[in-house]
């Protein structure tokens, strides 16, 4: 019991680390480890999952706060979309086959991983560029920070703020059927549909993921898919591994953070497609 209660907090760490490092609220490895590795349901994974995503949020969203990373003004907007489509895919996720869940789950990490790859080959943000759409001016969406990797104060404004929010509706319905907080999907939401620069998209995803989460893990409580020797241990290693990459994320550069964004979606989208089929 002692080595699986050590397991699963070490299966926390990692998870909190690499989420708050990405936005993807560590439930991108929780859900691939437990259900590959240790033969977990996944409907049950899925469970833990969300409580991880909800300990990433908890755990990074102070630090990002604090170095002004974090739009809290655009996280707030765009919640209002998350949430209602977290409670549209709890409800979803009640009657989806366990295989579908599995091929969304690769499906949506595949997708990210080219996303990711077409800006690496890009190039450097050309953030000046970016023409302020009317609905972003009028809610004041834009933001700045001081990026310590760089040494610069990167200031942005934001374009395409009704797809984004039709794109954050669509995380929220992936946030309850796969149990990872969708953070893949609202990073695509605001760093390439609305074109925020990818460190503030990661920082305000993780906030993001903690009210989405919340309204999807209600649905999961009442089903009896949380276990609490399942979830506890990892939710105590997430936290501890998010304030951990919180705070290394304001100094690491841009494209690092992309390669090892492509690393991982690609490794956990192929076994989660294997798995599928």
């Amino acid at each position: 019991m002692l080595s699986y209660i050590i397991t699963m907090l070490l299966v926390g760490l990692f998870a909190g680390l690499l989420g708050a490092l990405l936005g993807l609220g560590g439930g991108i490895v929780v859900t691939p480890v437990l259900t590959l590795i240790f033969n977990v349901d996944i409907k049950h994974a899925v469970g833990a999952s969300i409580i991880a995503v909800l300990a990433t949020s908890s755990g990074s969203a102070i630090a990002y706060l604090k170095d002004d990373m974090l739009n809290l003004r655009l996280a707030m907007f765009l919640e209002i979309f998350t949430t209602l489509g977290a409670f549209v895919g709890a409800m979803l996720s009640l009657v989806l086959d366990s295989k579908v869940l599995f091929l969304l789950y690769g499906g949506l990490l595949t997708f990210q991983a080219f996303n990711m790859y077409q800006k690496i080959r890009a190039g450097k943000e050309n953030l000046a560029a970016v023409e302020e759409d009317a609905l972003a001016a009028k809610l004041n969406l834009g933001g700045r920070y001081y990026d310590k990797s760089s040494g610069e104060l990167v200031t942005y404004q934001l374009t395409k703020v009704p797809q984004g929010s039709l794109v954050m509706f669509c995380a929220g319905i992936l946030s309850a059927l796969l149990g990872i907080g969708a953070g893949a999907f609202k990073v695509l939401a605001m760093d390439t549909v609305m074109k925020m620069p990818l460190k503030a998209s990661s920082a305000t995803s993780n906030f993001m993921m903690g009210v989405t989460a919340t309204a999807s893990a209600v649905f999961y409580i009442f089903s009896g898919h949380i276990n609490p020797v399942l979830a506890t241990p990892i939710a105590i290693g997430v936290i501890f591994g998010s304030l951990l990459g919180s705070k290394m994320m304001p100094y690491i550069p841009v494209s690092l953070l992309r390669l090892i964004f492509i690393v991982v979606l690609l490794v956990s989208g192929l076994q989660m497609f294997l798995r599928g089929f």
